[in-house]
């Protein structure tokens, strides 16, 4: 435990737990945050998977149903990965690995979060170039992405740049 001297005692910095606790937390953490990015995923996949049933989907050019293609297996992909973390827990539970499964997930959840990007970033491609031809749809696409890209990594980044304690 680190600490420094503060009016007459020591003030502790950090938590006071073991390994076990922090791993437990963590993993805790982690769930809840899946949670959110595979409710967001899973419903994105549905969507994408029923569009090939719907009878505009026939009227697409090549260059839309490439985009589908690589949108469907980026979701499914995604997919994959935000659920990993659920496999690797129930597949080392009790086996006392807990911290290691909880970095692994971990891993595995950002990889998740990075093919959401992409599966978002390619399904709104997709749809504004169906519902318009314009030529402003990659710039559209383009400030999405930035947008994303500024929420999801490089606020979050800059914060614990900022903010983190050495």
């Amino acid at each position: 435990m680190t600490g420094t001297e503060g009016d007459g005692g020591i003030e502790r910095i950090g938590r006071d737990e073991t390994a076990e606790e922090r791993a437990d937390r963590r993993w805790g953490e982690l769930i809840q945050e899946v949670r959110v990015a595979q409710t967001g995923v899973q419903i994105l996949f549905g969507f994408l998977l029923t569009v090939v049933f719907t009878p505009r989907f026939a009227q697409l050019g090549r260059t839309d149903r490439t985009i589908y293609i690589v949108t469907i297996v980026l979701g499914a992909a995604a997919t994959g990965a935000l659920i990993g973390p659920v496999s690797v827990h129930r597949l080392v539970a009790g086996r006392r690995v807990k911290p290691q499964a909880v970095v692994w997930a971990a891993r595995l959840t950002l990889v998740g979060l990075v093919l959401l990007l992409a599966t978002m970033t390619s399904a709104l491609l997709l749809v504004l170039r169906v519902a318009t031809h314009d030529s402003y749809v990659l710039w559209l696409v383009a400030a999405v992405l930035a947008w994303y890209l500024l929420c999801w990594f490089a606020w979050p980044l800059w914060t614990r740049h900022r903010h983190t304690t050495r």
